[in-house]
């Protein structure tokens, strides 16, 4: 497993050497052995078990936490970091390209801010299965290489088993990174650091000096809005949108209180922590152009002209909204296989989703239904009858193969994570993990026989709560 150094030659503030910290009795708990084909990686379990939790170190590359500021639930906070994360180095894979690996969970570090950096087994299986089911779903995320237990208890609410997540992802450069240079102050790391981003994520940008920076800002943005879109398109609510949480690459990360939406509602909230429902399924839009401008404020110290510099990158995140709309609606006509494009509609998708939440209708079986309906005899919601009429004069015979491709079957239901997360915590083992995660690699394919993986929960989630991992 040959790692590479990533990030130091950019600033001395963003990569910081730090070591994990061994644990008492590391063991192998989940490997992905499909991931693990697309690189050069051992399947020695008990080297695994050593490596991935951090106690065994390749002297060869040094690990680094990275800095990184964040404006969590919109509160500024300059100094964030990985507070329980130590990136190993990069990994390549048989195309040559480059990848981080890290671990989550490995130990504090100089940003732990007294934490002890340690992870529950819960939140590092969460974010075995999420991330592996975003991924079969063709959502960008990082992904996850393995789970290792520690032998040692972590004490959160009640005290957990501890677990060391080892993450997968084409770059940890997020908004907060950029803020977190421009904050220090540290203008030659931040214009390192634009050029890095640009040479990993936006080779195609050619254009140079000021115009390069609003170039990559707007690039940034069509990531973010491409993401956002096919969150929305499955009914997957984040749960955490902080600008430390937002990779420019445009991948979803951090998978400690995110939750899949059952009930159609643009207000659904499951995050514990987010009162106000800022971070709401319907609001991810508005959250995304919102970390959009923070990203933008952290180049202006990159300009000559500050009021020239505001002109310009406003009118990029201006134009959010736009991009945005045209992205959105062009998700719900294939949800609804749509024939062609139409004046009436917007209006026939608002007419369904006020159906859908009035009638508290699941939104992944209800987009399935419609799409199999055009194939079968597939029951569908009677409260849907009057508009079906009107929906089906603007189906075409390409529709089936239309919508099937974006309307999962099956998506990773909240309680049936929580069922598999209960069983680990019991009895250390799941005797279910393994089916799920077999049902999951292939979402847009319904099958009858797997009909109980489809199924809502009996409450339809109204008292489900995610929590965040720390």
């Amino acid at each position: 497993m040959k790692l590479h150094t990533r990030y130091t030659d950019i600033s001395d503030l963003l990569a910081i050497e730090d070591t994990p910290t061994a644990v008492s009795d590391p063991n192998l708990l989940l490997f992905n052995a499909n991931l693990a084909r697309e690189f050069d990686i051992s399947t020695d379990p008990e080297f695994l078990a050593k490596r991935l939790s951090g106690s065994e170190v390749d002297n060869a590359v040094k690990p680094v936490a990275l800095g990184y500021s964040g404006h969590q639930f919109g509160h500024f906070s300059p100094r964030l970091g990985d507070g329980r994360a130590h990136l190993l180095g990069a990994i390549e894979d048989k195309h040559g390209a480059l990848w981080d690996l890290q671990l989550k969970g490995a130990g504090a570090t100089v940003f732990s801010r007294g934490g002890d950096g340690r992870c529950a087994l819960g939140p590092a299986i969460r974010e075995y299965i999420m991330s592996e089911a975003l991924a079969a779903l063709g959502i960008a995320t990082t992904r996850c290489l393995a789970v290792v237990t520690t032998g040692e208890t972590v004490y959160r609410q009640p005290p957990r088993p501890g677990a060391v997540v080892t993450r997968v992802a084409n770059s940890h450069i997020r908004v907060g990174s950029f803020q977190y240079l421009a904050t220090q102050g540290d203008i030659e790391g931040l214009e390192k650091l634009v050029e890095y981003a640009i040479s990993c994520h936006f080779p195609d940008i050619k254009s140079e000096g000021e115009q390069r920076i609003t170039d990559f800002l707007a690039a940034v943005i069509d990531k973010q809005i491409e993401l956002v879109v096919s969150w929305m398109r499955i009914g997957f609510i984040h749960g955490v949108m902080n600008t430390d949480n937002t990779l420019i690459s445009g991948e979803t990360i951090d998978y400690g209180p995110c939750a899949m939406m059952n009930q159609f509602d643009f207000e659904t909230v499951f995050s514990s922590i987010d009162h106000q429902g800022r971070y709401a399924f319907g609001n991810q839009p508005t959250i995304a152009n919102w970390n959009c401008a923070r990203l933008a404020e952290s180049f202006l110290p990159l300009f000559k002209d500050e009021e020239r510099a505001l002109s310009e990158l406003s009118a990029v995140i201006n134009g959010f909204a736009a991009k945005f709309n045209t992205a959105f609606d062009t998700m719900w006509r294939l949800k609804l296989g749509l024939d062609g494009e139409q004046a009436g509609d917007q209006a026939l998708v608002s007419e369904l989703l006020t159906l859908m939440k009035q009638h508290k209708l699941d939104y992944t079986n209800t987009f399935n239904a419609l799409t199999e309906s055009l194939r079968t005899d597939f029951p569908l919601p009677d409260s849907l009858k009057e508009w079906l009429c009107e929906w089906r004069l603007r189906t075409s015979g390409e529709s089936y193969g239309v919508m099937r491709a974006v309307n999962p079957a099956v998506i990773p239901r909240n309680h049936n994570i929580e069922m598999i997360l209960t069983e680990y915590e019991q009895t250390g083992t799941s005797s279910s993990i393994g089916e799920l995660l077999k049902v999951l690699e292939n979402p847009y394919s319904y099958e009858e026989r797997l009909a109980a993986w489809y199924q809502p929960p009996h409450d339809g989630d109204s008292h489900y709560q995610t929590f965040c991992g720390t």
